[in-house]
């Protein structure tokens, strides 16, 4: 006679099943060259922030120990060029790097919390507590997001938190939309239904049942939102409202329009950090898309 524990077999095939749906997905994402060029982009970037100490030494940051001369064009010692006070491209844009992703990460992470529970409860909640939430979604909608920024970051200061809690604070409308969009059509299927009649409560319902079957479009818009983070970041610090103490590719290129690197020619101040932040705002698209065409069909062979 078997002895095994009921629950532990139950546990069993639920990792079972959860890991044969990773790996088919997997599979999919796999099938999708760009997403996979992407990813593999996102991942070389990430590389490079994590492992600045190693790849850039941090004292080529300050002003006081810069040995180049003033906007030197790439050579041998420095292959990027250098800045208006002698310090190398190549090492500001490492160093870079990790503020921007860092910005972008963060304020992603805020915009994806509150865009989650807004969109949770105004899609679930029926009466005049969605009816609000739903307003308040919409009132942020139609707000232009930059200069709502801009008046928030000169009001709440120039800091990195700042900065990212300001980009998370104006861009979680549109994942608020989305979520609640799903959580309209979940509501009306049948095991839902089932839930409610067998006596499961609001929480349950939503941490059980409608919770798991949107986070995969939370985590395909993730990655949408992120390139939107990293952009709207480049955009602030290029109007001066970024953290003056961290060097990130929006401060560089603020830097260099400040010292007319335009109109003296010193391109090599102004492409690297550009080139960068395009790469790696296209490069979360690709995955994204990739990602949004794994967990809707509907969009499979429609790109």
């Amino acid at each position: 006679m078997s002895t095994a524990n009921p629950a532990r077999t139950s546990a069993q095939l639920l990792r079972a099943r959860r890991m044969a749906a990773l790996k088919a997905n997997w599979k999919l994402f796999r099938a999708s060259r760009w997403g996979v060029i992407g990813l593999v982009v996102l991942v070389l970037f990430i590389l490079v922030a994590v492992f600045a100490p190693l790849l850039a030494d941090p004292e080529g940051l300050q002003v006081t120990k810069a040995t180049g001369g003033i906007l030197e064009p790439p050579s041998k010692e420095y292959w990027l060029g250098t800045d208006e006070n002698g310090r190398s491209i190549l090492t500001l844009l490492i160093w870079g790097s990790r503020i921007s992703l860092f910005v972008g990460l963060c304020a992603t992470v805020i915009s994806m919390v509150i865009g989650t529970l807004v969109g949770l409860m105004s899609g679930f909640f029926e009466g005049w507590p969605a009816a609000i939430l739903f307003r308040i979604t919409e009132w942020f909608l139609v707000i232009p997001y930059l200069p709502l920024a801009l008046i928030l970051a000169t009001v709440m200061g120039r800091s990195l938190f700042t900065i990212s809690f300001v980009i998370g604070l104006t861009s979680w409308p549109a994942t608020a939309l989305l979520i609640r969009a799903q959580v309209l059509s979940i509501k009306e299927r049948p095991y839902l239904e089932r839930a409610r009649v067998l006596g499961a409560g609001r929480w349950r319902q939503m941490s059980r049942h409608v919770l798991p079957n949107v986070t995969p479009m939370i985590f395909a818009n993730t990655t949408l939102t992120v390139a939107g983070a990293i952009l709207l970041e480049t955009t602030l610090s290029f109007l001066g409202l970024g953290d003056p103490t961290r060097i990130s590719w929006g401060s560089m290129l603020e830097s260099a329009f400040a010292v007319g690197a335009m109109t003296t020619g010193a391109w090599w101040y102004i492409v690297p950090p550009g080139v960068c932040v395009v790469i790696v705002v296209l490069a979360f698209t690709l995955v994204g898309q990739a990602l949004e065409e794994v967990f809707n069909p509907r969009l499979r062979g429609s790109r």
